[in-house]
């Protein structure tokens, strides 16, 4: 069974690099709370009111910026990575 072992590092390898592929494509927790009708509604808002309106969509502003911020720095970090292949 010496060939077992190889076999199962192989898939260890594999199952740490697809798990790390899933979690890249995952919001970032940067609003603090996933529930944007709870939070809003936590506020005092009244679902349909206007402040209501406004709170789900400044929200969402948040997570798109979080994410795209999270885009940008994982993109950098490549460039970075591909430019300085002598550092770490």
């Amino acid at each position: 069974m010496p060939i077992a072992a190889p076999r199962l590092l192989a898939a260890v390898l594999l199952a740490i690099a697809l798990s790390a592929c899933s979690a890249r494509y995952q919001t970032p927790v940067a609003v603090g709370g996933d529930d944007d009708h709870a939070v809003c509604q936590s506020r005092g808002y009244a679902v349909g009111s206007p402040e209501y309106v406004a709170c789900r969509k400044d929200r969402d502003v948040q997570r798109n910026a979080a994410t795209a911020r999270a885009d940008r720095r994982q993109r950098d970090l490549g460039e970075y990575m591909l430019n300085h292949p002598e550092r770490p």
